[in-house]
């Protein structure tokens, strides 16, 4: 984590400036590089752009719920819509159609936004982006939430929930940060920790991504078990919203998880990113090598699984 801290300073710098103030589009969590599952010769050469495929898939597919390959390349089959409004909830930015998920997802932001209604001043959560209905590429923000297994939740803490349509699509969350994302701000209150305690101490979570200031506070503040704090993951652009990961279900072998985080706490790494938003290292040299670049991801990319999910009637 300190190497990715070290190296990853002069993006999150500029990450963290106004240009990343948009509420509602995640920077792309960190990911494996292990390839995605195996492409069979039947999509093996086919160049469709993937987001232009998914994008613009209205429904889920009919078939049993699945999730197939990584955070970052793969769908989801049989996925469920989180209901627009619920007893402790309200999905925000409808026209997006980005509230889907797996089972196993919409039970959790359901059993999430019901511990939230208990904090004081809280009657539920805004829900952000979760997933397309078919999962895969988004046609614009983020580079993960493509199996069904993501969702953005809102630091802006609910006080009604009957938000019309209108309002949903206008409405913005608010930053919690200051210099940079080295601290918090006054906005930042202990029933934000409580609730990212609550989020993270959920068995179905692999790792949630917050801003480091808010994870040097949080350690800051623990003073019993600590143990949740390893999920709890620095990352630049989620002073919003705070994005939740969770695991592969159990059985599902073509579900690509993420390798777990390091043991500990992770309160060190958090304070040295921290201290290097503050004092910035020097960058580190530029590759005489370009890069050359990839393109939007084609079907062929995917799983072979995806291309099925997306004929699926």
């Amino acid at each position: 984590m300190a190497n990715l801290v070290r190296t990853g300073i002069v993006i999150a710098a500029l990450c963290f400036t106004a240009s990343c103030r948009n509420s509602d589009v995640s920077r792309a969590a960190p990911e494996d590089t292990r390839p995605a599952a195996t492409i069979s010769t039947q999509n093996a050469n086919d160049t469709r752009v993937a987001k232009e495929v998914f994008g613009h898939i209205p429904v889920a597919s009919n078939q049993r719920s699945e999730s197939f390959g990584g955070y970052a390349r793969g769908c989801q089959a049989g996925a469920e819509q989180l209901a627009e409004t619920g007893p402790t909830w309200q999905a925000m930015r409808l026209s997006r159609n980005r509230n889907w998920g797996q089972p196993t997802l919409v039970d959790y932001v359901q059993d999430l936004s019901r511990f939230a209604a208990t904090l004081p001043d809280w009657e539920g959560l805004y829900v952000g982006d979760m997933s397309q209905p078919r999962g895969g590429p988004m046609l614009s923000g983020h580079a993960s939430h493509q199996i069904g297994l993501d969702v953005d939740i809102w630091m802006l803490q609910p006080d009604r929930l009957d938000l019309s349509r209108t309002e949903r699509e206008n409405l913005s969350s608010i930053s919690m940060r200051r210099e940079r994302g080295a601290y918090t701000n006054s906005s930042w209150t202990e029933q934000h920790m409580q609730l990212l305690r609550a989020a993270a101490s959920d068995d179905r979570v692999a790792r949630i991504f917050v801003f480091p200031g808010a994870k040097v506070a949080m350690c800051n503040w623990e003073t019993g078990d600590r143990s949740w704090l390893n999920k709890i993951r620095p990352w630049w652009g989620h002073h919003y919203h705070f994005h939740v990961r969770l695991s592969c279900p159990a059985g599902q072998s073509d579900c690509e998880n993420q390798a777990p985080p390091p043991a500990g706490d992770g309160c060190a790494d958090a304070q040295t990113w921290v201290n290097n938003i503050l004092n910035p290292p020097p960058p580190p040299p530029a590759s005489s090598t370009p890069s050359t670049p990839r393109g939007p991801a084609t079907m062929a990319r995917l799983p072979s699984q995806c291309l099925t999910v997306a004929a699926s009637q």
